[in-house]
């Protein structure tokens, strides 16, 4: 079974390719890729999905602009500051729930005000079932929460802004 990091890195090489579709097979699991899929057949695989098969999709929605290539999504999610009021984003690496705690009743990871480093957990995204914590990636203060606990996010969709230090 592919672990979460080898699953991103995946993504991201798929989406900077010219390849539209990718089937990886071992060991009774399966792994789909498939690019400019909406979001509502993203959903309807999911919910169609074989219990021994594992789909994971980069659904970007047909309205939305073409997806930054990876150099572009660096720079803009990791440590160069953007430059609408000096901030850096943290943005979503897949496709899922956003969750501002790990249960509901305990405090959140970060909130507005809050100091953060670069591997700081600031968030979980959870996607079917598997629940990744999320590192701010850049030093700094939260300016803002982009987001609320419990709302779908899209790859690439900004969670925070963050002011460097």
């Amino acid at each position: 079974m592919l672990k979460i990091q080898e699953i991103r890195e995946l993504i991201k090489l798929i989406d900077q390719s010219s390849i539209d579709e990718f089937t990886y097979e071992n060991e009774g699991s399966k792994l789909s890729l498939k690019k400019g899929a909406d979001l509502s057949a993203a959903q309807a695989n999911l919910l169609t999905q074989k219990p021994a098969e594992t789909i994971v999709q980069s659904a970007h929605p047909q309205a939305a602009p073409a997806a930054p290539k990876e150099s572009e999504k660096q720079h803009e999610a990791k440590e160069e500051p953007s430059e609408k009021e000096n901030t850096v984003k943290i943005t979503s690496p897949m496709v899922g729930t956003f969750y501002a705690s790990s249960s509901p009743d305990t405090d959140v990871y970060v909130s507005r005000g809050s100091k953060v480093k670069e591997d700081s957990v600031v968030c979980i995204v959870e996607a079917m079932k598997l629940f990744n914590e999320i590192e701010a990636e850049v030093k700094g203060e939260i300016v803002e929460v982009l987001v609320e606990n419990g709302q779908l996010v899209e790859y690439g969709q900004p969670l925070f802004l963050v002011k460097p230090e």
